[in-house]
């Protein structure tokens, strides 16, 4: 039988367990995916800890490829032997899974199995806060949490590829230097410097017209502090915890600012969205623009092991865990 990972209670990265599951066939609708790779992100610490709760017990991870192994009937957007991705569907911790099939993206021989497997979330992520939040505009100037990490560096590339000066947070020089090198005009080493000081100096006190925030509770009142009148604070993750709640009258203190929390399942609801958003980040890794690197690689069975290292910032990049 294959195996995968099951939570059967919230909790730290021990509740993770490696466990014989059952797959069987693939309903209406549905594939059979065997799996080569799955992404590691950080929406799957929040499932695990309860913080976005799901019913128990239950396989985390909402990204992942691999090859279809059979489809059910009524089955039109793939075939078996298609190599395809997925963004969103939890469960991705396994080395098989049933999935539905307009869920999934098929991937061009330009693109890796296990390249797809550690970018499609991050990397749709990015498409959606450059080019659908916000749509980022030559000249203009963004700033970017966790510029190292993986939605961080992609969107350093990619906003830097649309013309527009990167600003960006990190914790390390290491990462510093890693940001640098995929886009970021300025990195802030957050553990030392003010980044609402630094924003303010770069710019001239014109400040930004777009941040975009996953750090949440730790950066949220200062990255308000970093934006123009009429500016949008993006808050698209909460790896320091959830954003206290925010009176909004303080927006028009601060310039009649505008907020908002968009998810990726929102913005890829759609067969049409999913496909064009999927289309645009294989051409721009395509084209080279976008460089797409697996910084880390843990086998499935030892997901405890990689959630440690996310948790503890220990990672840059994309992860993968490996079938």
């Amino acid at each position: 039988m294959p195996h995968a990972i099951r939570v059967h209670q919230t909790g730290g990265p021990e509740v993770l367990k490696w466990e014989e599951v059952e797959v069987g066939d693939p309903g209406p609708g549905e594939v059979r995916l065997r799996q080569e790779a799955a992404g590691l992100n950080y929406i799957d610490v929040y499932h695990r800890t309860g913080l976005y709760p799901q019913p128990l017990p239950f396989i985390p991870g909402v990204e992942g490829a691999g090859k279809v192994e059979a489809v059910g009937p009524d089955v039109t957007e793939v075939k078996v032997g298609d190599r395809v991705a997925y963004s969103g569907p939890i469960g991705g911790y396994a080395e098989e899974r049933l999935i539905a099939a307009d869920k999934l993206v098929r991937l061009p021989d330009s693109i890796s199995t296990e390249q797809a497997g550690a970018m499609l979330l991050q990397g749709m992520t990015a498409h959606m806060l450059l080019r659908s939040v916000h749509r980022v505009q030559p000249g203009e100037t963004i700033l970017i949490h966790a510029a190292a990490g993986g939605v961080g560096l992609i969107v350093c590339q990619w906003a830097k590829a649309l013309g527009a000066t990167v600003i960006g947070t990190v914790g390390s020089e290491e990462k510093a230097e890693l940001a640098r090198a995929h886009g970021c005009d300025h990195p802030i080493l957050y553990t030392s410097q003010d980044f609402a000081v630094e924003v303010d100096r770069i710019t001239n006190g014109a400040k930004l017209p777009v941040v975009y925030d996953s750090i949440g509770k730790d950066t949220f009142q200062q990255s308000l502090d970093c934006l123009a009148p009429k500016g949008l604070m993006v808050t698209f993750g909460n790896a320091s915890g959830p954003v206290p709640p925010v009176e909004p009258g303080l927006l028009a203190q601060k310039g009649s600012l505008f907020l908002t929390r968009p998810t990726l399942f929102t913005y890829t609801a759609r067969r049409a969205e999913l496909e064009e958003a999927a289309n645009e980040l294989f051409d721009v890794v395509a084209s080279g623009k976008v460089k797409v690197e697996v910084k880390q690689r843990f086998p499935l069975k030892y997901a405890a092991e990689a959630h440690r290292a996310l948790e503890a910032r220990e990672t840059s990049g994309s992860t993968v865990l490996t079938v």
